[in-house]
Parts: structure tokens; C-alpha cells; sequence
């Protein structure tokens, strides 16, 4: 007999294999090297490759506009043209050798894609105003309450706008192979309209779809991930001591229980909103900042390294000018490169389904101390983390976290059992392997 009552499985997107152990990389081509174009990206996709990353998100490659534009170079988010090339960063042919050679290195390439407004001078003002969304006095309007002031909102009920964004999009799989987009504002354009683009994308082969925003819904039929907005709001609390420890376990619960496992939940320290804005990494995240990016790569979430953090991101980049990026060896990028590492070497620090969730391990300074597992039959990764200022002694709550262990970067061995205890410093993160 069957039921009525049967579970709905309403979240359809398939996550590729090649997402198991993804680690995203953003690049602003206008500050990655000193030419400050393509030919600048490719000669770095080497170190990038040896750094562990998996994608690139390329921000904006469009021409950008010039009426109300901001600054001297514009808002590469300010989009006048979506099938050509800024010319600052060169031409078709060089994006299209940029794909090529990051494929041979086996990165998968995703491109920002800016679809809620366009720049005051985009060609598709004049050709389809209908298209605009308007104030309550008929007039072109930027995104309400916002200082946007460079660009004009569409309105995505007119079907016109919509066949052309999805044909648009289409144009830069079907011409230069790319293998997704990063979408702006994703929670500004209606879902059904991305249900729409991910089947036209997937006939042409499947598609990789990030969504700058933070809503389960987009997961059911459109996006394989979406933005930890709230997971950074919360670290840089905790950095700061502007909130509870609790908050962070909060976070995780409801990841866990009010998302699906499918659901693959963008976690970062950095981008280039929280860097041109809000400061730089160590600005933002002070003496917690390794502890916090230890965190982003081995909990639950794909981490997102922006660029320039590997090199310790020692300024704020120019949103609207030339600002080139000062490369240099730095712990950082030493850090990321052994975590990722560390999480390619295991199967229970997969990504989504492919990995193990974290399960939380009680300890004896709970408000100072974050401590969990994620494990399987064959596996066990031991994460402790002092969010705190002060230095600690922690023991911990049998049986799940005892094991015979290694250090991961020390390669100390250790039996961890009952009675074991941990002294650790402020802000000090320990990750045990068995």
C-alpha cells in the first residue's frame, strides 16, 4: 500500500564529482598582476594550481559602463555590454586561451554574472526600456536602498529580459566553455527565473551555479551553492568578542538541520566586498584569523580564497581604480595550502554529501572552546579551536573523540582517551588525524 505521506526530495541539483573537495579562488583581473588582464591570470595558474584550488571565480570580464560611473576605471558590476570583453583586460581570444589553460591544469572556470541590473548606458536602456524597472515616477531607478548609483534594476516580468539573459549566458558556455557562473545578488532576481537558466545551461553541458546570496530555496533546482554571509557575520562577531561562542554552534545546527546536506555553503574570511569595505583580513579577523580560515577549510562549507589573501592581503584593494595586488611568500598562503591538503587527503572532509558531518564534541570550556569530529568507519578528524583571548585547559567529553592520533603538521602521535587534557593558547586551533 502506498502511502500519501511518502518524504518529497525537493532538492534536485546534482553536485559533480569534481565538487568532493572544491576550494573556490576570486580573481580580479583588474588587480591580480601588473598588466592587469588575462595574460596577467595565466601565468599565475600554475601557483594557483600548486595552492590547491579547484575553481576560479573570474568577477565581472564585461565592459563596463560610463555614464554615473564611479571613480576612474567604474564598477566592473556595472555591466554596459554581456557578450564582450572589457577591453582593459584584452580580448576574446585571450579569455578564451585564459579557459583553455586553466582546463589543462584541471580548474574549472566560473564567470560573475550580473544579472539583476545593468550600467545606465548599457545598449539594452535604449533598445528595450520596457525591460527597466521604474520608480513611482517612471524613471530608471538603481536598487532601492542601496548606494548604487552607477547601475538600473531590469524587471524580471518581462519575458523578453529573461530569454535574453538566458541566451546571453549561453553564449559564454557555448563559445568559451566555461564551466558555470558566480551570480550577483542572486536573491534579487525571481528563483523561477533560474530554474529556467539552469535547464537551458545544463542542455549544453552541466553547469557549476554559485549565487551570491544565502536561501535554501535556490538549492531545490537551480544552484549547487550558496553564499556562509551569515557563518562570516558570526566568526568576525566572535573575532571581536561581540558575541557568544553558542552563536557559531547555531549556525552549524541550523546548517545542519534546516538545510539539505546536498546544499553546498560557500564559507570565507575574505572577498572583494568584505576587503574594499570592511578591511582586510587580518582588519577584520585580528589574532583570530588562522583559526577562523582552519575553520572555513575543514567544518562544513567549500572554502573561498580571495585573492591576494595567500599573500597575506596586506591592503585594501581600489574597487574603482588600479590597484595591483603585492605578491609575496606569506604564512597564509603557507596555511592554506596545508589545510587543503589535509582536506584532499580525506574523505570525511568532502564536501556536501561526500563528506561527513561535523558532530560536536562537549568539552569543559564551552564557552571558549569549539571542538568537534567528523568521522566514518575508517576515518576521524579531531578539530579544537580556542575562540578566545585567553589561554586554556580543556578536556573532553567521551568516547567519540578518543583515538590513536597524529598532529597534522607536527606529526606528533598521541593517544587521545577519558581523562586527556589540551592547553591551548589564545586563538590556537589544534586538527588530530587518525
Amino acid at each position: 500500500m502506498t502511502s500519501n505521506y511518502q518524504p518529497q526530495h525537493l532538492y534536485k541539483v546534482e553536485q559533480p564529482k569534481w565538487t568532493q573537495y572544491g576550494v573556490i579562488y576570486q580573481i580580479n583581473t583588474r588587480q591580480f598582476s601588473r598588466s592587469g588582464d588575462f595574460n596577467g591570470v595565466i601565468e599565475h595558474l600554475d601557483r594557483l594550481a600548486a595552492l590547491g584550488v579547484t575553481t576560479l571565480w573570474i568577477m565581472p570580464i564585461h565592459p563596463i559602463g560610463e555614464v554615473n560611473r564611479k571613480g576612474k576605471l567604474g564598477s566592473p558590476y556595472a555591466v554596459k555590454d554581456y557578450l564582450e570583453i572589457n577591453p582593459e583586460f584584452g580580448n576574446k581570444n585571450d579569455f578564451k586561451k585564459l579557459v583553455d589553460e586553466a582546463h589543462l591544469r584541471h580548474l574549472k572556470v566560473i564567470i560573475d554574472w550580473v544579472p539583476n541590473h545593468s550600467a545606465w548606458d548599457c545598449h539594452l536602456v535604449d533598445l528595450h526600456p520596457q525591460w527597466y524597472a521604474k520608480d513611482y515616477k517612471g524613471d530608471f531607478r538603481p536598487s532601492p536602498w542601496w548606494d548604487w548609483s552607477d547601475i538600473v534594476e531590469f524587471d524580471y516580468d518581462q519575458v523578453g529580459l529573461r530569454e535574453y539573459m538566458i541566451k546571453a549566458m549561453c553564449y559564454w558556455v557555448n563559445a568559451f566553455d566555461i564551466d558555470g557562473f558566480r551570480c550577483d545578488v542572486a536573491g534579487y532576481v525571481p528563483n523561477d527565473f533560474w530554474v529556467q537558466a539552469r535547464q537551458a545551461l545544463d542542455a549544453i553541458k552541466p553547469v557549476f551555479l554559485l549565487a551570491e546570496w544565502e536561501s535554501r530555496d535556490l538549492h531545490e533546482q537551480a544552484f549547487n551553492m550558496t553564499y556562509g554571509w551569515s557563518w562570516n557575520e558570526t566568526l568576525h562577531e566572535l573575532a571581536h568578542g561581540r558575541c557568544s561562542l553558542d552563536r557559531l554552534r547555531k549556525y552549524y545546527s541550523w546548517n545542519e538541520r534546516a538545510w539539505p546536506k546536498s546544499a553546498l555553503r560557500m564559507t570565507f574570511v575574505s572577498n572583494h566586498d568584505k576587503n574594499a569595505w570592511d578591511g582586510t583580513q587580518r582588519e577584520q579577523f585580528g589574532d583570530a584569523l588562522e583559526a577562523c580560515i582552519a575553520l572555513s577549510v575543514l567544518g562544513e562549507g567549500v572554502p573561498l580564497i580571495h585573492n591576494g589573501q595567500e599573500a597575506g592581503e596586506s591592503k585594501r584593494l581600489a574597487f574603482f581604480e588600479r590597484d595591483p595586488i603585492h605578491w609575496q611568500t606569506h604564512s597564509i598562503g603557507d596555511l592554506y595550502r596545508k589545510l587543503i591538503s589535509l582536506k584532499k587527503s580525506k574523505s570525511v572532509l568532502g564536501n556536501g554529501n561526500y563528506g561527513a558531518r561535523m558532530t560536536q564534541i562537549p568539552n569543559t570550556k564551552m564557552d571558549k572552546v569549539f571542538s568537534f569530529v567528523r568521522h566514518n568507519k575508517e576515518e576521524k578528524v579531531f578539530v579544537i579551536i580556542n575562540f578566545s583571548s585567553e589561554a586554556v585547559s580543556v578536556s573532553f567529553e567521551p568516547p567519540l573523540f578518543e583515538a590513536n592520533y597524529t598532529h597534522w603538521s607536527s606529526k606528533e602521535s598521541r593517544v587521545f582517551s577519558s581523562d586527556t587534557t589540551r592547553k591551548l593558547s589564545p586563538w590556537q586551533f589544534e586538527v588530530w588525524v587518525s
